[in-house]
């Protein structure tokens, strides 16, 4: 297992969650605004502290775990980053590698791992642009490749295509399952039919608690989603469709 929890609660927003997650594969993590979703997202990538229960990883608990190392492990991808400063996108991909940093220069690894991580992202045509002018689309596909550079073994994103149009948002999950077969990928979503679609495994939430988890076609039935979002729904030809 990776990530293994047990009655896992925080102050706001997460309550008795208890799970395992595989080393390689695609997790989704739905539910309505409010749930607890990026709650447990944050549990996860170390960054909510203190929680109650039990959240290891790799069968050490996450607040036992040395920051670089664990950086080096798992890399989190937020909704959004905001720079200030006039970066260039490959700098930005750069920052990715601060996990191995040992001095002021890139070694002839930190530049192999950024040039994998935007050919995999299709980055490098705006590697030399700043980072602020590109469009929100072009900024998430730029922080991925900034979390891939770190060559972790799992990843973790809050909902990874916000700022996507539709055809971004395929290719990222197109990208994103493909990356599962060798890794964890761990991400939190609001596209149901994409969740459907492309992940393994999916965790549905519900004020705190986990409703349902479980391969999506039962974790996303149609008789959860009217229960957990409130919503009529009927699966077609592997794709949900809604009626208020």
């Amino acid at each position: 297992m990776s990530f293994r929890a047990n009655s896992l609660s925080f102050a706001y927003g997460l309550r008795d969650a208890s799970f395992d997650l595989p080393p390689c594969g695609f997790v989704t993590i739905a539910g309505p605004n409010g749930a607890g979703k990026s709650t447990l997202l944050g549990i996860l990538a170390g960054l909510r502290y203190p929680y109650s229960g039990g959240c290891q990883y790799r069968g050490i608990e996450i607040r036992r775990w040395r920051r670089r190392d664990f950086a080096k492990q798992v890399a989190f991808l937020p909704q959004s980053v905001k720079l200030e400063f006039p970066f260039t996108a490959e700098q930005v991909v750069f920052m990715g590698r601060a996990p191995y940093a040992d001095g002021w220069f890139e070694s002839q690894q930190d530049h192999e791992a950024v040039a994998r991580a935007m050919t995999t992202t299709d980055t490098r045509a705006f590697a030399t642009r700043d980072f602020r002018s590109l469009s929100g689309g072009e900024k998430q596909r730029v922080i991925l490749a900034s979390a891939l550079a770190q060559e972790p073994e799992t990843l973790l994103l809050d909902e990874p295509t916000t700022f996507l149009d539709l055809k971004h948002q395929l290719a990222m999950y197109k990208l994103l399952s493909a990356l599962a077969k060798k890794m964890l990928i761990v991400a939190v979503t609001h596209d149901l039919n994409l969740a459907l679609r492309y992940s393994n495994h999916a965790i549905v939430m519900q004020n705190g608690r986990i409703a349902a988890q479980g391969p999506p076609a039962e974790a996303l039935a149609p008789e959860i989603i009217n229960r957990v979002f409130e919503v009529n729904s009927e699966l077609r030809d592997g794709w949900l469709i809604y009626d208020v």
